[in-house]
């Protein structure tokens, strides 16, 4: 095994503590995760940059170093599973995120967004409580930190468009045919 990889902030991400992070391959790029000294989820992405994710972050619970792990154990295993075709192993990976109250809730919601059941930006805001509030949907699918575990990919445009995500519109097109919900569902790549 390698020895660990430490980053540590600059000055504009002073944080506390470490954050352990681990990059798996997937059919779709490398996946990386951060996690705290409790093995909860801050921050997740398809990219192999930690640095990235790190900002991310809320800045309350922001890491100051981030250290580099081959593997989180049992996450990676969950990470590799959903990859592979277990759509319910994410469900109940824990998650810390901090924000206001509606994106706390709106992130909470998000998690009940079944595999191959996505919905529209105005259900979302209407489950979450606030019909009117598309827009503030929106805004809590576009700051979620923890990608995959608060499937935000789930959510699409009226008419079937895929809108907008932090990992690009191929990754969000593969996620959405790998649940099952894709090409019958939602218009083409682009349109």
């Amino acid at each position: 095994m390698n020895a660990p990889t430490v980053i540590r902030a600059t000055k504009r991400h002073l944080g506390t503590g470490t954050a352990d992070f681990a990059t798996v391959d997937t059919p779709i790029g490398p996946f990386t995760t951060l996690v705290d000294a409790d093995s909860v989820v801050l921050a997740s992405g398809w990219t192999a940059d930690a640095e990235n994710l790190r900002t991310l972050i809320h800045p309350m619970l922001r890491p100051a170093e981030l250290r580099q792990r081959d593997s989180l154990g049992e996450l990676t295993r969950v990470i590799t599973a959903y990859h592979e075709g277990d759509l319910t192993a994410i469900d109940a990976v824990p998650v810390r995120q901090q924000s206001g109250e509606f994106l706390s809730h709106a992130w909470e919601v998000l998690r009940k967004v079944p595999a191959g059941a996505p919905i529209t930006y105005t259900e979302y805001a209407a489950i979450s409580g606030r019909p009117d509030a598309t827009r503030a949907a929106a805004n809590a699918c576009a700051r979620n930190a923890a990608a995959l575990f608060i499937p935000c990919h789930r959510i699409f445009r009226i008419g079937g468009a895929l809108g907008g995500f932090r990992w690009g519109l191929p990754i969000k097109r593969w996620l959405l045919d790998h649940e099952g919900a894709g090409p019958t569902l939602l218009t083409p790549l682009g349109k």
